[in-house]
């Protein structure tokens, strides 16, 4: 998987790095926990302050467009983002395959 950074910019107010990149791999999507494991080598960052925002990809594509956000500290990380957010990213360490039950009552 290779990274192109977009676009950078420090956000004073929220405490954080937002960066817009582009990505571009072979296979499957990358999964989160890749793509904040390659910002945060990328950026120079540990990756509990790193957290992925979305991957979009594009119809018959093997490149996808990706929102990322480096934190100051892991408390502020905590304080900012959305539960849900965290715990995607959180869990993206490699389990995730059809993790979900889909319980189907009546009809």
């Amino acid at each position: 998987m290779e990274v192109y950074v977009e676009s950078e910019r420090y956000n004073p107010l929220l405490r954080r790095r937002e960066v817009y990149c582009r990505l571009s791999f072979e296979g499957k999507t990358p999964s989160r926990h890749d793509v904040r494991a390659k910002i945060a080598g990328l950026m120079n960052a540990e990756i509990e302050r790193v957290v992925v925002d979305y991957i979009k990809t594009e119809f018959g594509k093997t490149e996808a467009k990706s929102y990322v956000k480096i934190y100051d500290t892991v408390d502020d990380l905590k304080s900012i983002e959305e539960d849900h957010i965290i715990e995607r990213n959180l869990k993206a360490s490699g389990e995730g395959e059809a993790g979900e039950e889909v319980s189907e009552e009546g009809a």
